[in-house]
């Protein structure tokens, strides 16, 4: 999904570029005023290995010969037709460009315009910034004649009538909506977007030279074709967190960071890149850098098609449920709503399912820290087997104090109980405390354990299913000898050691197997999801205390 989310807001047009068009080659971000909350630039015109490369990631993605093209509705303004890049965009649009928000309040505008792009939604056509997003698209201009005829004929057809700011002339229509040519830059966006880029262009502070902004583009890898960029105050000014704040809290936390894509002929690769704060209240987000979240994947069982690491639990629970919940929040805001199969089996019921109890684990209270985050390690999260009978999955959290963690299966039934679940009693081999509980969304009973591994390491496990906690305590093999972990090992590179492991293949026959693939919401990725192969990630230690953690996507071999 991060590779989605860049490729919309700065691939926009990476596929649709022929040769170099020349012009100021200016970077967006010195237009860009160094308040804005999240900001994503892009090559939008490459040339050589680096559009091979564009090209040759979006068709094995898409199917499609013109992958990107869908995604000039990023330019679609009020009254504006479907625009014709080579007629229209291509003889003014220089090769790089920018969008950036002022705040994440009205993101919920920006992922319904990706969803048009990438899944060919009709649900929302309407151009984001005005009334809705604060913002705005900044473009390079190749011919600034050119790039003032066409923001006039798009100002024209949105019914914009002439305005200015600070001595400079741009147009506004009714709804908010302004178009500007600002020192060579097109701009389009809201009107407050727009006379922010006036501001900066006569002197006020750019992104490009905020202290944060410019520490992690100098560590971003070389060969990155697009980069998105947030400040941590952004993700968290707001108690409710939406689909755009949970991706970006799940691969940073609450850091700053900066998101590269890096695409080839056979993945699309994601460096989440953060600022360390030093503070050991701040999160480092779901997938982090944390070398014991590599070690606790390695424990998990083998033949996992599924594996995550994380690393210490105790302090990162709560936030890492909401993490999850926001990163759900985004798929089903880009699907089009929660799907359910025909035995009302939902992916949402399954991960609320499973967050249930994560939490109540989790929970921000003082009952919570004293009876479960004391005793939290490291933790593994898994699912293996091909269909619903031989599904096996389980949270399994390592426990620095086994007489706690005992005592934390009785406690943690009591809160279940307490939200409505029906828990009771139950045995399992060699387990020293167990109860089965049915919980709202999952289709089996949850097992709640507490026992000793093969290595006689005390483990709290959250299994679907008796058989999942006896493979979480007792696996016949476990990942840290298995080939997908030594595949996804290489596929990292850089010394990177993989705390992520998901076999798309295997996930989609599951999926399909229980008739999830067949509602309308989910048939939109099943395409994205047939492309690829693998999903592997891991993090490590950079230079001047910044973190990477990379992901890597790996995709089918086009056909033919």
């Amino acid at each position: 999904m991060g590779a989605a989310l860049l490729a919309g807001f700065g691939v926009a047009l990476a596929g649709c570029g022929s040769s170099n068009p020349g012009g100021t080659a200016a970077d967006p971000a010195t237009a860009v005023p160094a308040s804005a909350v999240l900001y994503a630039g892009a090559s939008v015109r490459p040339t050589g290995a680096e559009k091979t490369s564009a090209l040759a990631a979006g068709k094995a993605l898409t199917h499609e010969s013109d992958p990107y093209l869908r995604l000039l509705a990023a330019l679609q303004t009020p009254g504006s037709a479907q625009l014709n890049f080579a007629r229209e965009v291509a003889p003014w649009l220089g090769p790089r460009a920018g969008i950036f928000l002022s705040s994440l309040g009205s993101s919920s505008a920006l992922t319904s315009l990706l969803a048009q792009g990438l899944l060919g939604s009709s649900s929302s056509g309407a151009f984001p910034f005005g009334t809705g997003a604060q913002g705005a698209i900044v473009l390079d201009t190749s011919n600034a004649a050119k790039a003032r005829s066409f923001l006039s004929t798009q100002a024209g057809k949105a019914g914009a009538h002439a305005s200015s700011y600070h001595g400079v002339s741009y147009e506004v229509n009714s709804s908010g909506v302004a178009f500007g040519l600002i020192d060579r830059f097109a701009v389009i966006g809201s009107e407050s977007g727009l006379r922010s880029v006036i501001e900066t262009t006569h002197g006020a502070s750019a992104l490009a030279h905020a202290g944060g902004y410019s520490k992690l583009l100098a560590a971003a890898p070389a060969s990155a074709l697009a980069h998105l960029y947030a400040r941590p105050a952004s993700l968290t000014q707001t108690s409710s967190q939406g689909a755009l704040e949970g991706l970006m809290r799940g691969l940073a936390g609450s850091h700053e960071a900066n998101i590269s894509l890096v695409p080839s002929a056979g993945s699309l690769g994601i460096d989440a890149d953060t600022l360390a704060s030093g503070s050991a209240s701040e999160a480092g987000g779901l997938l982090s850098a944390d070398p014991e979240s590599a070690q606790a994947l390695d424990e998990l069982p083998g033949e996992a098609w599924l594996a995550i690491g994380l690393g210490n639990v105790g302090r990162t629970l709560e936030q890492d449920t909401r993490d999850l919940q926001g990163l759900a929040s985004l798929g089903s805001s880009l699907g089009g709503g929660p799907p359910e199969s025909s035995a009302g089996i939902s992916i949402g019921g399954l991960v609320n399912g499973l967050i249930t109890p994560l939490s109540e684990l989790g929970a921000e209270n003082a009952q919570a820290r004293h009876e479960f985050a004391g005793w939290m390690s490291s933790a593994g999260i898994f699912a293996s087997g091909g269909n619903l009978l031989e599904l096996k999955g389980a949270v399994v959290i390592s426990s620095k104090d086994p007489v706690a963690s005992r005592a934390a299966v009785a406690e943690l039934a009591t809160q279940l109980r307490k939200g409505g679940a029906s828990v009771s009693a139950t045995k399992i081999p060699g387990t020293e405390a167990a109860v089965a509980a049915r919980v709202t969304g999952l289709p089996v009973v949850l097992d709640i354990a507490d026992g000793r591994d093969s290595a006689g390491q005390t483990k709290f496990v959250l299994g679907i299913g008796e058989a999942s906690v006896l493979d979480a305590l007792h696996p016949s093999s476990t990942l840290a000898v298995a080939a997908p972990r030594t595949t996804a090992a290489a596929n990292l590179a850089g010394g990177i050691q993989p705390s992520l492991i998901v076999s798309f293949p295997t996930f989609l026959t599951l999926l399909e197997g229980i008739g999830l693939g067949e509602d309308p919401s989910i048939s939109k990725f099943l395409p994205y999801l047939r492309a690829s192969t693998t999903l592997d990630g891991g993090g490590r230690e950079l230079t001047g205390g910044v973190q990477r953690f990379r992901l890597v996507l790996g995709l089918q071999a086009p056909e033919g």
